[in-house]
């Protein structure tokens, strides 16, 4: 049996990893040549994923649902004003009579007992006039926190939404940005290469070599503060969805 076992679950672990193996494949990101729009989920998968994970429309959500509680407990409150109350009692009851009879002048004193139990019960109402008056007030007052807190919650899903179209469209601006700054870089490396060769020939002045020196020094640090927004910006809309998107970056 153990045998049987066995072979069905060394295809499975060997199927697991060739899956991790294509999906690691397919995570491959070079943001110089892939579009990062073609390696993310699409806007709309996003802003579901944001609107699922985002802690303050959970709590709006929670606030609708507490309002909901406060209105149930306010078209009850009225019954607390009645009640029913119960007693029940059990003891031994002496009965005394005075006995004469035999005619003397002094009675004879004769005493009885019983056990028994009693019971009671009675109705009470108590129903203040405020309660009567501000009970409709409550209820609506309730109504509208419940309405209120909808609202509270609806503005915060448009706001999500709205921020996860901003942060995708920012990473899209800016993956094409950082691909101008490498273009700009490299054409500045081309450039320096032929002026040293030019420079180290006597053709090209100690001036000119230092401008396009500095050309291709701020073409790097332009490059590289592209490439830190663009990382910056993935980071942000990960978070903003509640996903990580595993790209591996060539």
């Amino acid at each position: 049996m153990r045998r049987i076992l066995i072979f069905p679950v060394v295809m499975l672990m060997l199927l697991g990893v060739a899956v991790s193996v294509s999906a690691q494949n397919d995570k491959r990101f070079d943001p110089l040549k892939d579009d990062i729009a073609n390696k993310i989920p699409p806007l709309n998968v996003l802003q579901d994923s944001a609107l699922a994970n985002n802690h303050y429309i959970q709590f709006r959500n929670l606030q609708v649902i507490v309002n909901n509680c406060k209105l149930k407990a306010s078209q009850v409150d009225w019954t607390r004003n009645i009640g029913i109350q119960a007693n029940v009692g059990y003891g031994n009851l002496y009965d005394y009579s005075m006995n004469n009879s035999s005619g003397g002048t002094t009675p004879s004193t004769i005493a009885t007992s019983r056990n028994e139990t009693k019971y009671s019960t009675a109705l009470y109402l108590n129903m203040p006039i405020n309660t009567i008056i501000g009970r409709r007030n409550l209820v609506k007052l309730a109504k509208t926190e419940i309405e209120q807190a909808e609202q509270m919650a609806g503005v915060q899903r448009d706001e999500t939404r709205q921020l996860v179209i901003r942060q995708y469209n920012d990473l899209i601006l800016k993956q094409r940005l950082l691909r101008i700054k490498s273009k700009s870089l490299e054409t500045g490396r081309i450039n320096m290469q032929m002026v040293e060769k030019e420079f180290a020939n006597g053709i090209v002045s100690v001036t000119e070599y230092a401008r396009i020196t500095d050309i291709v020094a701020k073409a790097e640090a332009d490059y590289e503060s592209s490439r830190m927004d663009f990382l910056t910006t993935y980071m942000v809309l990960e978070e903003i969805v509640g996903m990580k998107f595993h790209l591996n970056s060539q």
